[in-house]
């Protein structure tokens, strides 16, 4: 028998072990990369699967890859709202945050090891990034939902501080084997990381987007390994060419993502899974690193910086950077305790093994042991933290089906879902009475396990899932339908959405929160006929305020579609 049958025996195996793992966390309460770690500390030498395995430069290798997707991944799955919402805030921490973070825990253990400042800075810079996988995993395996401004912008950090940790963890090294002096070389080392990154990431997604909807592939299969491939390049391009691969594969993540795509559903299911296998892959691998034997000689140190890093250099990092956004006190405590820590600080710990520092294997178990803390104590808290803090919403039930359209060209069509809320103001609404857009159709509506054929009859109720059929250029308008009403701003964008004729002015304020001082009861038909005279023909406009009706069809003297205009930002 051949060595790789043995290898692919292995693998399968502890993939399964890991997907199992996956399924207990939600059981037992540990976050699912705690269980991922202890499923590869068993299986190594020093447990009851024996495997040896202290390859550093082949699990820097590995996990860089991995960690690499998952950020693509999570870039896709970030929204452009969310994005625009917390930008800034996420900004400051990724950066600011993150030296921050370094400089406390640096001084911490200078003053309480009595090591040098750098060794101490060096340590600091390592632990001081948030991770992207152990965020993700925790929101998604624990099925937190907290307000969208504060979700963002800890996805968002964790997403995006990779880059910083990167370059203070590589400056520290450069400094320590003298290839680099304090000083302008180390400030431009910097600003080329960041700025090639984020140039390169941009390009990237926005031409990998245009290609991906121009190709035309025959095999639908291949558009998820089209986007890995441009996950690939556009960490690798930046990387060569001296800037930040993690930067530019994040970003390039979140450009693609917010563009319509060929084949979008099965891009995103092809990136969710192998964002899984990553985790599993990256946190087995590294569990097989570590010697259970020398963490527990490395305990008493390890408690102190992780309590240091917990308790003191995150909620003064975030607290100094934050309060200029006017986040609550109890949200900033949130995002202190949300500084999970993963594979990042274990990965980058496996540079100073490969540059062959002096006691790299203790700073490599101090790392680890931190890692594991933060894991098991952070992750498993989060979510009872959120609702002690009175921060988690209910998170809104999945539909037992889904409805789609599947097209291998870019059409001009969406299918979008809709979870009607008690608040919503579809709720309780027939079909027919919901004054929605021209060209809008309801599809299907989901209650409970039952499925719904639409008539213009049919009532909704509050839990609904209702699935919409509709033009992009409308999605806002239709959101409007079924949000909360207290929700009163519409964001157009400048966009014209198309309404019927037949639509009543009470149901414009009711539905939209659009006021116009005429009879209620009045359709606009019959207000246009009445203010435009009954030569109305289509291209007539009328303005009324920030507001621009415009005759687009009329049948037999009557208004059948006018389309509606909104000066941007009017609330």
């Amino acid at each position: 028998m051949f060595a790789i049958d043995h290898l692919i025996l292995l693998a399968g195996v502890l993939l399964a072990l890991g997907i199992a793992s996956s399924k207990l966390s939600s059981r037992m309460g540990l976050p699912v990369l705690a269980l991922f770690l202890l499923v590869g500390m068993l299986a190594g030498s020093e447990g009851v699967g024996g495997i040896a395995f202290e390859n550093y430069a082949l699990a820097h290798g590995v996990g860089t890859i991995a960690l690499a997707l998952i950020l693509f991944d999570g870039g896709l799955r970030t929204d452009m709202a969310m994005f625009r919402t917390a930008k800034w805030p996420a900004f400051v921490l990724a950066t600011v945050g993150v030296v921050l973070t370094a400089l406390v825990v640096g001084a911490a253990v200078v003053a309480l090891f009595d090591v040098q400042w750098l060794n101490g800075l060096l340590l600091g810079s390592i632990v001081s990034s948030t991770d992207a996988a152990a965020v993700f995993a925790v929101f998604r395996s624990k099925g937190l939902r907290v307000r969208q401004r504060l979700a963002a912008t800890l996805e968002i950090e964790s997403g995006s501080n990779d880059p910083m940790a990167v370059l203070l963890t590589v400056a520290c090294l450069e400094i320590l084997v003298g290839r680099f002096e304090p000083g302008s070389g180390l400030i431009w080392f910097i600003v080329r990381q960041l700025a090639l990154g984020g140039l390169i990431g941009w390009l990237v997604g926005i031409g990998s987007a245009a290609v991906i909807n121009r190709i035309k592939l025959d095999a639908a299969g291949l558009y998820p390994v089209l986007t890995g491939a441009a996950a690939l390049l556009a960490f690798g391009a930046a990387a060569v060419l001296g800037g930040s691969g993690f930067l530019s594969v994040y970003l390039a993540g979140i450009v693609l993502g917010s563009r319509r795509l060929v084949f979008r559903r099965g891009v995103f299911m092809f990136h969710d899974g192998l964002a899984w296998l990553a985790q599993i892959v990256m946190f087995v691998m590294l569990g097989l690193l570590t010697f259970p034997s020398r963490l527990a000689e490395v305990a008493e140190p390890s408690l102190l910086v992780a309590a240091v890093l917990v308790f003191v250099a995150r909620p003064l990092a975030v607290g100094a950077c934050l309060l200029p956004f006017r986040f609550s006190p109890s949200e900033m405590a949130f995002i202190a305790w949300g500084g999970l820590k993963g594979s990042l600080p274990v990965i980058l710990a496996t540079y100073p093994l490969i540059w062959g520092l002096p006691e790299a294997n203790l700073l490599f178990d101090v790392v680890f042991f931190v890692v594991l803390v933060s894991a098991v104590t952070q992750g498993w808290t989060l979510p009872i933290v959120a609702r002690r803090l009175g921060l988690r919403e209910r998170a809104p039930a999945e539909a037992p089906v889904t409805l789609e359209i599947t097209s291998l060209r870019d059409i001009e069509g969406d299918i979008v879902e809709y979870i009607l809320g008690d608040g919503s103001r579809g709720a309780g609404r027939r079909v027919r009475d919901l004054a929605l857009p021209d060209g809008v159709l309801v599809a299907m509506i989901v209650r409970g396990q039952q499925v719904i054929p639409p008539r213009g009859s049919t009532q909704l109720a509050a839990g609904d899932h209702v699935f919409v059929l509709l033009h992009p250029g409308v999605r806002a308008l239709v959101d409007r339908v079924f949000s909360p009403a207290e929700d009163e701003v519409l964001g157009t964008l400048g966009l014209e959405f198309p309404l019927r004729g037949t639509t009543r002015i009470a149901e414009l304020e009711e539905f939209y929160g659009i006021r116009i001082e005429a009879p209620a009861a009045r359709t606009l038909d019959e207000f246009l006929r009445a203010e435009l005279g009954d030569g109305i023909a289509p291209g007539d406009m009328l303005d009324s305020g920030p507001l621009r009706f415009i005759v687009r069809e009329v049948v037999d003297g009557r208004v059948e579609t006018v389309g509606l205009a909104i000066e941007p930002g009017t609330e």
